[in-house]
């Protein structure tokens, strides 16, 4: 590994191998960024979601995939254009990955790519000798997917971030009352197929938590794009208050919790998570608009 690699290390508190995997996730994920950023990708983008919140913003949780948004609409976009200078990236910070694209099942406005490689021999690369790598399959792979929405809804605000390492390089993301907008919009309209996700709500908890309002504007764009809200519907705050404790009372609290433990280190707070204490903080939401 580079030393630029060894000093990103350094800020984790690694005890045993699923802290050196996660570790090993997120430096990648960073080091995909710097490539994506030394190719002008945010030129035309922009970075949402958990893994934006977990790397700029201090969300105290691990999130898998990275999640982007081209700031206009544009069907002739290719990601795979980019592939190259993430790859060379990685390879330049000693990591051996491949970067594929995701052929489409279903026509779509999402395309996809995954950062795949071997685990157990990235690992060995970065954990110490003590203590050794433990529970990692010889044939592991390490995945990591990144999707770009190449059909934004409107209303979203940015804002520019930036990291030293592994090297300088500069990334507009959403603000974090768009980042919220995207979240309470996974809240309201995500189907899990085999269980829920947790970190979703996980999420909510810790924007609420930090006063954040969320950009009303771009969750109505959001819920129209998605056929969750009549376009010719306003969205306020006492509708969107009765839409989440709607929501909540349909969710399997204890899924979720399943869902989220293996991402965060800190689990006594999982214990107050049932559809009254959900309802209940949702009372302190606010709104923010373009303007305001």
């Amino acid at each position: 590994m580079t030393s630029a690699v060894e000093t990103m290390l350094k800020k984790y508190d690694c005890k045993n191998t699923d802290d050196y995997r996660n570790a090993l996730k997120e430096i990648i994920q960073e080091t995909a960024l710097c490539g994506l950023s030394r190719a002008g990708f945010f030129n035309k983008a922009a970075f949402y979601g958990g893994t934006a919140l977990r790397i700029f913003y201090g969300l105290d949780r691990f999130s898998e995939d990275m999640d982007f948004s081209l700031i206009t609409p544009d069907s002739s976009f290719d990601l795979s254009n980019y592939f190259i200078t993430v790859k060379s990236e990685l390879e330049a910070n000693g990591f051996s990955m491949t970067v594929e694209r995701k052929q489409k099942q279903q026509n779509s406005t999402i395309q996809s790519a995954f950062i795949k490689g071997d685990t157990l021999v990235h690992l060995l690369k970065i954990v110490p000798i003590e203590p050794p790598v433990a529970g990692v399959a010889p044939n592991e792979r390490l995945k990591i997917k990144f999707e770009v929405d190449t059909n934004p809804p409107e209303g979203a605000t940015y804002e520019n971030k930036y990291s030293l390492l592994p090297a300088p390089y500069s990334v507009r993301l959403y603000d974090a009352p768009s980042l919220f907008a995207g979240k309470i919009h996974a809240v309201l309209c995500r189907n899990w197929k085999t269980r829920v996700k947790g970190r979703d709500f996980y999420d909510y908890i810790w924007y609420l938590s930090r006063d954040i309002p969320v950009n009303i504007q771009h969750l109505r764009a959001r819920l129209v794009q998605t056929g969750n809200l009549d376009s010719d519907m306003a969205l306020t705050l006492p509708e969107l208050k009765r839409m989440l404790t709607e929501r909540f009372r349909k969710i399997d609290f204890n899924e979720a919790v399943k869902d989220v433990r293996p991402f965060i280190k800190n689990q006594s707070q999982l214990k107050l998570w049932n559809t009254d204490f959900f309802t209940a903080i949702t009372d302190t939401l606010t709104i923010k608009s373009i303007s305001g």
